[in-house]
């Protein structure tokens, strides 16, 4: 028996993610609207998506067995809304409100763990005096209620810097808070937290020590945890330069996060979902920080996950969607270790070359484990592209499997040494 599983914003890469899973013999994936829509599009025209996605589930002939997503905004509020009118399974839309809507998620996380959380208030943007209300020392950082990624986050050392992201916030920030504000309109939120809309900003207390990502799902009640990812950034502090799994962080640390995890996803309510939870562990005094939780699976680690244990996990992500608890592959691929690498630049420019199709299939094939995804086309200005974070701009993604770190390492540079990305730079006249 197959099952129709709709994918939101489908697109090549994942397609090939979901085709490769043990299970997709016994499921057809059928794209839910265009990925250019969910994507990164300009606009977002939220109402008129919501619409087209209905009307294309209600047109289809067969059953609908299951709807999924990976993508951060909109789709994991649009995921809870379509299901719950299909009457299919997926977390409610207020479990979900309570762990993406920055502020929120804080004011309960303070509740239940406030010993592994910053210090935190919320500012308005778009108000000249918002630095006066912001009771933290510096240096500290701000992001949006909502956001995807580190996009619109910046460090601020000085309130030089405050003044400096404002006007780029201010510029930005509808673009996302539009279909945020919409989606959380089809849910009725607590006093307190129904006013700070996604036209405002959280600022924190700062974060140090080694970042990591807990990946897992709840069924049943259940939380349930079956990797963590080591985030690696550069020596700037704020841009990632590789994830890479599995962990090299101790086991102990990994079971304290999935009591941590627990404590909050029960508290919230969320059921019937995938997972993340991003930390940091600060080695000097062994603090464990909650930084942020994500209900969908990352597209960050799902190459991570097949090159090392078999299977990416879209398999958890469907299998869920299905109410089948997931049955996970552990160590079954060819790789012992993998990381994605950002090939970035970290100045504005123009894209004059890009790697062939050719090129990037003869690089792959000269080394095992890689997979190359640019980002960018011929001509694209660096700054003209969305969702990007505050401080550099990324130009492809490298996917590598390897022995070990070493040897990560050693296939990451020949591939930055063979890959013919060129740039001009921009000018101030230009």
């Amino acid at each position: 028996m197959s099952h129709n599983v709709f994918v939101l914003g489908l697109d090549a890469f994942n397609r090939a993610k979901l085709e490769a899973l043990p299970l997709a013999e016994i499921c057809a994936f059928h794209g839910l609207l265009r990925p250019e829509d969910v994507g990164e599009p300009e606009t977002y025209d939220i109402g008129t998506l919501m619409s087209r996605a209905e009307a294309e589930l209600t047109a289809f002939s067969g059953s609908i067995d299951a709807i999924v997503g990976y993508i951060d905004i909109p789709v994991g509020l649009m995921l809870p809304i379509l299901c719950a009118k299909f009457s299919l399974r997926s977390p409610s839309l207020k479990s979900v409100l309570k762990c993406q809507h920055k502020y929120w998620s804080r004011l309960i996380q303070a509740e239940v763990i406030p010993e592994h959380i910053p210090q935190f208030t919320i500012f308005d943007p778009f108000d000249s005096r918002a630095l006066e209300g912001i009771a933290l020392a510096y240096p500290f950082w701000i992001k949006p209620v909502k956001s995807g990624g580190s996009h619109l986050g910046f460090r601020i050392n000085r309130a030089e810097d405050f003044h400096r992201a404002l006007p780029l916030i201010q510029q930005a920030l509808p673009r996302l808070a539009e279909p945020f504000n919409y989606l959380m309109e089809y849910s009725d939120l607590p006093p307190g937290v129904a006013d700070v809309d996604a036209y405002h900003f959280i600022a924190e207390s700062i974060l140090t020590g080694r970042q990591c990502t807990l990946e897992g799902y709840v069924h049943k009640g259940e939380v349930h945890a079956y990797g963590v990812v080591d985030s690696i950034r550069h020596r700037n502090r704020t841009t990632f330069f590789r994830y890479q799994y599995p962990s090299a962080l101790p086991q102990r640390l990994h079971r304290r996060m999935v009591e941590i995890a627990t404590r909050v996803l029960t508290h919230v309510g969320l059921d019937d979902a995938p997972f993340n939870v991003e930390f940091f562990w600060r080695p000097g005094d062994d603090t464990l920080w909650l930084l942020e939780i994500n209900t969908r699976i990352s597209q960050s680690h799902a190459p991570l996950l097949e090159k090392v244990d078999g299977a990416s996990n879209h398999q958890v992500m469907v299998e869920i969607a299905l109410g089948r608890p997931p049955g996970l592959l552990r160590r079954k691929g060819p790789f012992r270790c993998a990381a994605k690498f950002y090939l970035r630049s970290f100045v504005d420019a123009i894209v004059t070359r890009v790697p062939s199709e050719e090129e990037i299939a003869a690089l792959a094939a000269d080394i095992p484990g890689v997979e190359i995804l640019p980002l960018v086309g011929e001509g694209t200005r660096l700054s003209s592209i969305p969702e990007q974070d505050s401080y550099s701009y990324a130009l492809a993604y490298l996917f590598i499997g390897g022995d070990n770190q070493a040897d990560l390492l050693r296939k990451y540079r020949h591939c930055l040494a063979n890959l013919p990305f060129e740039t001009t730079l921009v000018t101030t006249a230009t």
